[in-house]
């Protein structure tokens, strides 16, 4: 993108009443946002949700200076953009309705051809929480995920900091401009965030982590990513407010389960129970589910002519030989099972060469 499509991107997004949405119907209408400028007013006018105080907006002289400003502080600090339609811009946003027209963002991120999912949760998170978070992503790592969060206390920093540790790509979502961090404490991990994939906002310079921005924050969470992990949560924050953005955005989502005595359990306990999540216990459920191909990064074992079987995996295998090609809810079913139960051990026997998992959650023996 050139200084000056960007320039007149900048501008346009800074005449009030202009949001994502609006934006792209301008820019639809009208090709460029140079051009925004420059068509008859009438035209404008006909494009809906265009009203008399927006056309008045658009012909505000003090945006140019804005956009100079910040096109300015862009270029001193070699900020990354990517535009909607550019093919830097993270491609399972792009199918968002009300995704950022533009995306700033700093350090060695790349998302072409990777697995990516957000693990978000509360502030305050336990042992429990801790512990699990990290073997997650250390029993995921073979697999090379990109891990995204928001960069704040709790979930989000030990979501960061394991996935630094298992040498993942990591990328922190702000509710602020590339101009500082929030919080202040998190500052001593910038350098390694940014050597391990880096930081990514929607916000300009100008702009400070303001209560709403953090919601605003979180659909980008939800919407660049596969799927969404709750491990910890109350019954109510931010952690939901994207387990249902990610919902509404047909993502998968999953959600560690707890004791109902445990205050930061209620929530993920609540998403399971209303399935608005599925049950997370183990990196298998997520494979399983997301039916992530495991060949090039386990090599299983060899298949022999006697291979040593549990009984619950004799059953499963007696099972798919007799039936064919089955779906993982079906084999749960039939072999009366929990499904998450069910993800271990169907990767258990991947690993052993008695099973492949075949495209739409489908597995058949070996």
């Amino acid at each position: 993108m050139s200084d000056q499509e960007l320039f007149y991107l900048l501008a346009l997004l800074k005449v009030d009443g202009v949001g994502d949405i609006m934006a792209k119907k301008l820019l639809t209408n009208c090709g460029k946002a140079e051009a925004v400028f420059k068509t008859n007013v009438n035209q404008i006018a006909a494009i809906d949700g265009v009203g008399t105080v927006l056309l008045k907006n658009l012909k505000d002289k003090s945006i140019f200076e804005k956009a100079n400003q910040e096109l300015e502080f862009i270029k001193k600090n070699k900020i990354e953009v990517s535009y909607f339609q550019d093919e830097n811009y993270p491609d399972r946003l792009k199918h968002c309705f009300d995704s950022p027209v533009l995306l700033f963002s700093g350090g060695t991120i790349n998302l072409k051809n990777k697995k990516i999912i957000s693990i978000v949760g509360t502030r305050q998170i336990t042992s429990y929480g801790t512990e699990f978070c990290r073997k997650l992503i250390e029993d995921l790592a073979p697999l090379d995920p990109v891990i995204v969060s928001g960069f704040a206390y709790g979930v989000d920093i030990v979501a960061h900091q394991a996935a630094i540790d298992y040498n993942l790509q990591t990328i922190g979502v702000l509710a602020h401009g590339l101009n500082q961090i929030y919080p202040k404490t998190h500052k001593k991990y910038m350098s390694k965030m940014e050597e391990n994939g880096g930081f990514i906002t929607e916000f300009w310079s100008d702009s400070n982590p303001d209560k709403e921005k953090f919601v605003r924050r979180n659909r980008i969470v939800a919407g660049m990513t596969e799927a969404t992990i709750v491990i910890e949560s109350a019954d109510r924050g931010g952690s939901l407010i994207t387990a249902n953005m990610a919902n509404e955005y047909n993502r998968d989502v999953f959600a560690v389960p707890g004791r109902v005595t445990d205050k930061y359990s209620q929530g993920c306990n609540s998403l399971i129970k209303t399935q608005k999540a599925n049950l997370l216990t183990n990196a298998a459920d997520l494979i399983y589910m997301l039916n992530w191909d495991i060949k090039e990064k386990f090599k299983p074992i060899q298949k022999q002519l006697f291979v040593e079987l549990e009984p619950e995996e004799q059953k499963i295998y007696d099972f798919l030989q007799k039936n064919g090609k089955e779906l993982l809810d079906i084999i749960a079913i039939k072999c009366d099972f929990p499904i998450f139960k069910m993800s271990a051990l169907l990767l258990n026997m991947e690993l052993k060469g008695l099973i492949r998992p075949l495209p739409g959650k489908l597995f058949e023996s070996i």
